[in-house]
């Protein structure tokens, strides 16, 4: 392997095709540097010394020609592997250092590192050494900006070194810098050349070129003269430093790094962060919100029905599929009479109501009028709050007592005059009131079910109604998970004492069920308006990646010319729209359950579940990920060379 030439180029061409035609950079270009050269390369601008060196660093591909790297022919490997190859064998120092604005010396310098798999603390102590043999020990934690040219130009020799690469490439180091930091650039350069790296300088200065054992003319593409090689490389000891191969810490620290640069990014944008996170906030925030309304008027429609009763069965005259009305008479008071005695029934009542007004003094209250038997507050579940109910022996006597709700009560009686023991006109017939009902408030479809007046059946069929059959005829089970076969025994008894099915038969766990459905299939409607939201959210987080990778094209260059691969560019940019989408997220959470809060104080019943923020947070990520991946393959796919020369 002594007698491989380090770098070896045979008839190389490069050709860039344009609008107008082609332009020939390297014209069939045949040259080999040892392991322990350096090498001047001198031309003009313009005579191809910069495309030279893109070719040399592997930054760019020969269109012509065979380039090899100890032996290996570049032409064989594929974007990873050239990444790799740059990683190991390359470092790089630039005319205009290509350091990153937003980090640190150390930051910087640390970065081949990162895409190399070394661990953290090593690494960060391998980049404090570095900077402090070349003199920024106390530098360590100013940015570019804060550092003069000579010293940024320090920062950019130390990134080359962090690798412990074979070959330092010098693209005009010192053509940026005044003459005593060119002469301590220079210094430096031969000091790492007595190390044993292979230095080579990329330079139109004759005195820079000076310094080099060897010197290399090129002109239009061409080399026109060549010192020739300095001795043969025998005995050279390359100063290479093996990092170790730990593709778990490798995958962390970037993942750790991306997430930094993402936060910076974001920081230096304030603005346009903010009106990107907006749209994420609003989608989540609205996706909470919605779902906590939706849940909490389901909760509402279920109280309100389980306040009904869940252990109830509604009979309703009228044939099966035909709309229920009170005025078929196929239901009567015996019918109620022969469910009562079915077992598992605790009470069986006979139900007719019509609408009537009642008169207090001069007040007129018009209400809900319900015949029923003695046992309706055992079978609706529903107490007094003062006086009593009626009896059978009221049923009996066809007694004109009744008994009102708290809403007729307090219409009729304004004044907070106590009701039972008044008389009330209803249908010209005085009625005496006997019993209040203790408050029930609104039914699942918003009927006020204390604005209502019972009387005994028999009453209300001879006083009131005129005909002895029944709207409603209700039946209260004794055992809930019986009450399947109790529903078909009361069907099997009605058809038996009718002859047909005239009747119509429910029962309020299967309304209950239908409910919860129609509830389910709103509250998803509701969120699916919000997600709508959470949708233009991923579309500016897209717009914002992708104006991202525009004006970070450089930082994409420099990243790639120290070793970083396609997938390394990947993971760096999918983890900034993550990060933009968790961040949003976590707002967009916490608006929504302030609003929901929100919302609840001022009458809007809501239920604040973790799920649904969970998975409008989840949601806020996944809209990230997809919306960041565009962005992100853009950035993975641009060309070393061509980002590099971006401004």
């Amino acid at each position: 392997m002594a007698d491989v030439p380090l770098i070896e180029l045979t008839g190389v061409t490069r050709v860039y095709r344009t609008g107008g035609g082609e332009v020939l950079a390297l014209d069939g270009v045949s040259l080999a540097i040892r392991r322990g050269e350096f090498v001047a390369i001198m031309g003009p601008s313009g005579s191809g010394k910069s495309t030279l060196m893109s070719l040399l660093g592997c930054l760019d591909r020969p269109s012509g020609g065979r380039y090899r790297v100890g032996g290996t022919d570049v032409a064989d490997l594929d974007p990873d592997d050239l990444a790799a190859l740059r990683r190991r064998t390359f470092g790089f120092v630039f005319q205009r250092y290509n350091l990153l604005a937003s980090s640190t010396a150390v930051e910087n310098v640390e970065m081949p590192a990162i895409y190399a798999g070394l661990p953290a603390d090593e690494r960060r102590a391998r980049a404090l050494d570095l900077l402090g043999e070349l003199g920024l020990g106390d530098r360590t934690d100013h940015r570019p900006g804060e550092l003069s040219g000579g010293q940024q130009q320090r920062v950019s020799i130390a990134r080359a070194l962090m690798n412990g690469a074979d070959v330092i490439l010098a693209d005009e180091p010192t053509g940026a810098l005044d003459s005593r930091s060119s002469a301590d650039v220079m210094a430096l350069l031969k000091d790492l050349h007595r190390k044993g790296h292979t230095v080579i300088v990329i330079t139109h200065d004759p005195a820079v070129a000076a310094h080099a054992d060897r010197r290399i003319e090129i002109a239009d593409g061409r080399i026109i003269g060549d010192t020739g090689a300095v001795g043969d490389g025998a005995g050279v000891v390359a100063l290479v430093r093996r990092l170790p191969a730990n593709s778990a810490a490798a995958a962390a620290a970037q993942v750790f790094e991306a997430g930094v640069t993402a936060f910076r990014s974001l920081r230096a944008n304030l603005f346009r962060t903010a009106l990107t996170l907006l749209g994420v906030v609003i989608g989540v925030s609205a996706v909470v919100v919605m779902l906590a309304v939706g849940e909490g008027s389901q909760r509402d429609v279920v109280a309100r029905i389980q306040s009904i009763g869940s252990d109830l069965l509604f009979v309703r005259p009228g044939a099966p599929g035909t709309r229920p009305s009170g005025e078929v008479a196929s239901l009567t008071v015996a019918d109620a009479a022969a469910l009562a005695e079915l077992g598992n029934v605790l009470a069986a009542v006979p139900e007719r109501s019509g609408s009537k007004t009642l008169r207090h003094g001069a007040v007129d209250h018009r209400t809900s009028v319900k015949a029923v038997s003695e046992d309706f507050p055992l079978a609706r579940d529903w107490s007094l709050i003062s006086g009593v109910f009626f009896t059978a022996d009221d049923l009996r006597s066809h007694a004109a007592v009744t008994v009102i709700g708290t809403t007729v009560a307090r219409n009729l009686f304004p004044d907070g005059e106590d009701p039972v023991g008044r008389y009330v006109l209803m249908a010209g017939v005085p009625f005496q009131v006997i019993g209040v009902l203790e408050p029930k408030g609104a039914t699942a479809f918003g009927t006020d079910q204390d604005d209502t007046a019972l009387v005994p059946v028999t009453t209300g069929f001879v006083r009131l109604f005129g005909q002895p059959y029944l709207s409603l005829l209700t039946v209260r089970v004794a055992d809930t998970s019986r009450i399947a076969a109790t529903e078909e025994a009361v069907r099997e008894t009605l058809i038996g004492r009718h002859g047909v099915e005239d009747f119509q038969l429910r029962n309020t766990a299967s309304l209950l069920e239908t409910v919860q459905g129609t509830q389910r299939t709103f509250t998803l409607l509701l969120a699916s308006v919000a997600a709508i939201s959470l949708l233009v959210g991923g579309i500016g987080v897209m717009n914002i990646m992708l104006v991202s990778v525009s004006e970070r094209t450089r930082e994409i260059g420099i990243r790639m010319a120290t070793g970083a691969r396609r997938f390394d560019i990947m993971v760096q940019f999918n983890v900034e729209a993550l990060v933009v989408g968790g961040l949003g997220g976590l707002l967009g959470v916490a608006l929504g359950i302030g609003g929901a809060l929100a919302l609840e104080r001022f009458g809007i019943s809501t239920v604040v579940h973790p799920e649904p923020a969970a998975l409008a947070f989840s949601c806020a990520l996944l809209t990230g990920l997809v919306f960041g991946y565009l962005p992100a393959r853009k950035a993975s796919r641009l060309d070393p060379v061509v980002a590099l020369a971006s401004e």
